[in-house]
């Protein structure tokens, strides 16, 4: 029996295979991270290179939810835009019942529920995506949750989805620090991002949130920030250098 060809049966070692190949369509996805600091939340994301003729604004990988909520995603785009508008009907139907902004989690809750819902029944098929959800709850702490194509959901200090995330995801364990100031968290984001995106600052996409709002740095504070990062790349070769001098 061929038991990749139907969402509903197990394999008899217990797998669901189509979740598994939507998790496969995610490792395929462009990379995102997610690093979450003391007073903000930043995702960083690697864009495709625009078509001469194709209107940039048209490919987006970070969506807002809410006004403090916003979703980064790895896997297939239309797979994202559908669950994209789906999460946003649920925060505004939050704000309309309950009269108060939904938390981070809430939401995320949803989206990896909805998510699961379709791993458990025929005639159709997983999401083919997993999703960083990150913004501020009602008391200002900064949230960051990931979700797969499974329904499971986590929060992290900082994570990666998408490509090479395991390599990414080895880079931040190694240089993610607590309370982390925004100018930091920025500086990681793009550092990490550089493990895996070789054309600089034209195809890395940052959103920055913080209690007061959110914002998009642009491609020349992104080039400043690669500077800073090769510079400090330039000076500890040179330590290394200098001190295998000194030792030989």
């Amino acid at each position: 029996m061929s038991y990749d060809r139907a969402l509903t049966v197990f394999s008899p070692d217990g797998h669901l295979f189509q979740v598994e190949y939507a998790q496969e369509a995610v490792r395929k996805g462009t990379c995102a991270v997610g690093i979450c600091g003391k007073d903000a939340v930043v995702l960083g994301v690697e864009k495709k290179a625009a078509l001469k003729l194709q209107d940039s604004r048209t490919m987006r990988k970070i969506h807002q939810l809410d006004e403090h909520i916003f979703i980064a995603s790895a896997g297939l785009v239309a797979d994202a835009r559908v669950l994209v508008d789906m999460a946003r009907v649920e925060c505004q139907n939050h704000r309309l019942t309950i009269e108060d902004p939904p938390t981070v989690e809430f939401i995320t809750h949803y989206v990896a529920s909805t998510q699961q819902r379709y791993t458990q029944s025929g005639g159709r098929r997983p999401f083919g995506i997993s999703t960083l959800v990150v913004g501020f709850d009602p008391d200002q702490t900064p949230r960051l949750f990931q979700t797969d194509p499974s329904g499971i959901y986590y929060q992290w200090k900082a994570n990666s989805i998408g490509r090479n995330s395991q390599t990414v995801r080895e880079y931040l364990e190694k240089h993610y620090a607590d309370n982390a100031s925004e100018a930091d968290a920025i500086k990681l984001a793009v550092k990490s991002l550089l493990e895996v995106v070789q054309t600089g600052a034209k195809n890395i996409e940052i959103l920055v949130v913080t209690k007061d709002g959110s914002r998009t740095p642009n491609v020349e504070e992104i080039e400043g920030v690669i500077k800073v990062i090769e510079a400090e790349k330039a000076e500890e070769a040179e330590r290394k250098a200098s001190r295998r001098m000194a030792s030989s």
